[in-house]
């Protein structure tokens, strides 16, 4: 090289100057993922989050020609583990797997929460979770309608009943505030690091009320007795739990149907073709029987797999829907 090829390299920006030393230096840039991957999962393990991480990992490693690894980082309503995310290099190595409750709803709640949600870039979309409204045994209530009636009698007598959440300003949070502002009956916020330890209290009659993603687990805790599913909140009854009432079944809450989605995020300034890489993976991914199955089982919905530019529309169209919510209820940061 001459020196004033040299001198002129050494005063371009990176790419410029890969261009200008033709396509080998490209090839020695790693492909990816030059090492295993991992699944960052901000709940503790053994609850829903877990579940689809672990439905998903092995499939999306075959895809990516590395390991995936589950990695559960709880606490701070999902911010820890995103925050881990965001301060590891944009290299795609480390998959934040989110939902609206960590990402739209987090940093409206807690002013300790410092990233936004368009820190991150949704890569696709895995499942939707049904959520489930689920009540300590001891309830005397066998339906929506005579929860909320007892609710309003506990309520008159001073004891008003509690609902739990993954947290303050969770998406299972805003579920229990609009609960109670849609029915005028006071209720008390008791908050946790995630569902496994909700779920853990729900059954040991420490809380009343968890709304809570479902799981066949609580077929049979409700057989069981440790439980009551009294019902989905399904604007309809789906085949895979006709056994239980939609929420459009109800007299006082038949609008009260909610989803919650779950999807793979990276930083937004990952590079687009590790991006690109990813949300082939993961397609790839969804299309395994296993996959499916696994979450058939656990009664999530497969997500449909939607190009990268439609994957960022629903994301933005999202985080506009939750952050409505969260005006509605007056959701204030704490």
């Amino acid at each position: 090289m001459t020196p004033t090829r040299r001198s002129l390299l050494l005063k371009m920006p990176a790419a410029a100057a890969a261009l200008a030393l033709g396509p080998r230096a490209f090839a020695q840039q790693p492909a990816y993922p030059s090492r295993p991957v991992s699944l960052v999962v901000p709940y503790p393990a053994g609850g829903l989050s877990d579940i689809i991480a672990r439905s998903v990992n092995a499939s999306l490693g075959r895809q990516l020609g590395q390991p995936v690894i589950v990695e559960n980082v709880g606490g701070g309503s999902g911010s820890i583990g995103a925050n881990k995310v965001l301060t590891a290099p944009a290299d795609g190595h480390l998959v934040f797997q989110g939902s609206p409750n960590e990402l739209i709803l987090g940093p409206l709640a807690s002013s300790a929460i410092k990233f936004r949600s368009e820190d991150f870039r949704l890569v696709q979309m895995i499942a939707t979770a049904q959520i489930a409204f689920l009540v300590r045994p001891g309830v005397p209530a066998a339906s929506v309608d005579e929860f909320i009636e007892y609710a309003r009698r506990q309520a008159a007598a001073g004891k008003p009943v509690t609902y739990a959440s993954v947290g303050i300003g969770s998406f299972y949070h805003l579920l229990g505030e609009h609960l109670s502002k849609t029915t005028g009956v006071p209720m008390v916020h008791v908050p946790y690091k995630g569902g496994q330890p909700a779920e853990q209290d729900l059954l040991a009659g420490q809380v009343d009320l968890f709304l809570a993603p479902y799981g066949r687990r609580y077929d049979e805790f409700a057989k069981l007795g440790k439980l009551k599913v009294l019902a989905m909140l399904n604007p309809t009854r789906l085949d895979s739990v006709k056994g239980y009432p939609a929420i459009a079944e109800s007299k006082l809450l038949r609008d009260f149907s909610f989803n919650i989605w779950t999807g793979y995020f990276v930083r937004k300034d990952t590079p687009e073709p590790v991006v690109q890489r990813l949300h082939q993976a993961i397609t790839d991914t969804l299309a395994d029987p296993t996959v499916r199955g696994s979450l058939d089982a656990n009664s999530l919905l497969m997500a449909q797999p939607l190009p990268l530019d439609a994957v960022g529309r629903a994301y933005a169209d999202g985080t506009a829907q939750f952050r409505a919510i969260a005006r509605a209820i007056d959701l204030q940061p704490q």
